[in-house]
């Protein structure tokens, strides 16, 4: 007898339906897997085996052939060994009056017979949904993943003795309840230590900070070390807008398939990725032999990259930044096809003048010559830096200011201007398929940047004297917008270009 069941395989953030078909044959006994499978497919015959003796099932011992379909499609990971046990049990005539039409069946078996979670379910289950699959059944881990899934029956199995049961109309698994997203139930007890009260001086870095933000534009912090540019960094999600129910879905999807979601079961607050300096360019773009998993880049999408100590970093590794910068997603090309993965994130950086960290500085003495502040400058390329929108110095400040009891604006009120500034970019967007102004390109610039001509001259004398890309000035351009929103201003005055302009600080640096 022939079986067919319906699973699914992921293709980087696309679920793939795969039919698994069974033949129970009289024959010499043996068992054979066809259509591509890898290792850890192939070993779910053990899996499937023990599983279903100690579940008090019989293992029929006949010939066994089971046949991944589509054949072309390699078949990874451990998560089709529920369907190959239901789709045998099916073909062994032991499911007997159970209707398995239309059921996807998704989970890992232990030997004992219980069911394990599996990595990406939540884009499987959206794949799945939008191909008209309605009904599921997944591992009870999975449970808080699934349950965000509107519009479908979702069961939630502890083992496979549970799965037959409710097949056969024995004992049916309750459905999975859905859960509504909510913020500040999703962010309660996650809230960060860091707090822009906390940070003592800096107006400048503290001022290119919100507008980074509230526009969505990338960011570069020079100065001595010890000046709190990673302390400023690590205030970023702090002032960032809370996340919407489509953004969270869609980080969500990509830490799943990382297999890097908690417990949450959806990821409720931004992401603040910190990769050290070390890091490859296939840990930063993502990669792997066969199964292509999500960079930190993509791990990043939706919320801040951090790279502390820019330089330091593999210049081949801070070149692969370039096009994700540019594009907002990645497409990674290994032996085991393309896969695309979104990757927009706001990257922020910091770097020393110099090796000795005291160039330019006020209050220290810088012990580089020249040559050697050249050579640490040349690590950061031309291109790399244009990409970033600000770039501010931040130096010493006094013992007076560092131990002052009087504190700075908190977060929240800088939230809440940076609220009102992307409000303004939603409804100017609305029509264009972007939400800041640093995702806009040539015809938005043309329609929402307009200059005076005495912001232009200024421009002008700029571009000129520091002799900037074309890409810069747009950028520039950017920037002033944000300010001119941050001031709720429908115009970009001259003095929003000027702030915009002095946030150029490294084309300044000789």
């Amino acid at each position: 007898m022939v079986s067919k069941i319906i699973c699914y395989a992921l293709n980087g953030l696309d679920g793939v339906p795969v039919e698994v078909e069974t033949d129970v044959n009289k024959g010499v006994p043996q068992y054979e897997m066809v259509g591509l499978p890898d290792t850890a497919v192939k070993e779910s015959k053990e899996r499937v085996r023990s599983a279903l003796k100690n579940s008090g099932l019989l293992f029929p011992i006949n010939k066994i052939t089971i046949n991944f379909a589509p054949a072309d499609l390699k078949k990874e990971g451990a998560s089709f060994d529920l369907a190959v046990a239901i789709s045998l049990l099916k073909a062994s005539e032991q499911l007997v009056g159970a209707d398995l039409n239309g059921i996807v069946f998704l989970g890992e078996l232990a030997l004992g017979g219980e069911l394990r979670p599996v990595s990406g379910l939540l884009p499987i289950l959206i794949s799945a949904k939008g191909h008209g699959y309605r009904k599921f059944i997944i591992p009870a881990a999975n449970a808080k993943e699934a349950s965000f899934m509107g519009g479908a029956e979702i069961y939630p199995a502890h083992s496979l003795t549970e799965v037959v049961k409710h097949l056969v109309g024995v004992e049916k698994i309750p459905p999975l309840q859905t859960e509504e997203f909510v913020v500040s139930v999703r962010t309660a007890g996650k809230k960060s230590s860091a707090d822009l009260k906390y940070v003592k001086g800096q107006p400048v870095a503290r001022r290119a900070l919100e507008i980074a933000v509230a526009g969505g534009h990338n960011l570069l912090m020079v100065g001595p070390p010890g000046t709190g540019k990673t302390m400023l960094a690590r205030c970023l999600p702090t002032v960032m807008p809370d996340l919407t129910f489509d953004e969270a879905l869609e980080i969500t999807k990509i830490h799943s398939v990382a297999g890097m979601l908690g417990d949450e079961g959806i990821v409720g607050v931004r992401p603040f990725r910190t990769p050290h300096h070390t890091a490859t360019t296939v840990s930063m773009c993502g990669g792997g032999n066969r199964i292509v998993h999500p960079g930190e880049i993509s791990l990043a999408h939706g919320g801040v990259l951090f790279l502390d100590e820019l330089p330091e970093y593999k210049r081949s590794t801070l070149e692969a930044l370039r096009q994700p910068l540019e594009d907002g997603c990645i497409s990674v090309s290994r032996a085991g096809g393309t896969f695309t993965y979104p990757s927009r994130f706001m990257l922020c950086a910091s770097m020393n003048p110099c090796p000795c960290g005291n160039y330019g500085s006020a209050e220290r003495t810088c012990s580089c010559t020249a040559s050697e502040i050249r050579r640490y400058r040349k690590k950061v390329s031309g291109p790399l830096l244009d990409r970033i929108d600000l770039q501010v110095e931040v130096d010493n400040i006094t013992y007076d200011e560092l131990t002052s009891a009087e504190e700075g604006e908190s977060s929240a009120a800088v939230k809440e201007r940076v609220n009102g500034a992307r409000r303004i970019q939603h409804a100017r967007f609305k029509d264009c398929g972007i939400n800041t102004n640093a995702e806009m390109g040539e015809r938005e610039l043309s329609t929402f940047c307009t200059l005076s001509r005495e912001g232009d001259d200024i421009l002008r004398a700029t571009f000129e004297k520091l002799h900037l890309s074309a890409r810069a000035r747009s950028r520039i351009v950017k920037v002033a917008r944000t300010i001119a929103d941050l001031d709720s201003s429908d115009r970009i005055l001259p003095k929003h270009v000027y702030e915009a302009v002095s946030y150029r600080i490294y084309d300044k640096m000789d």
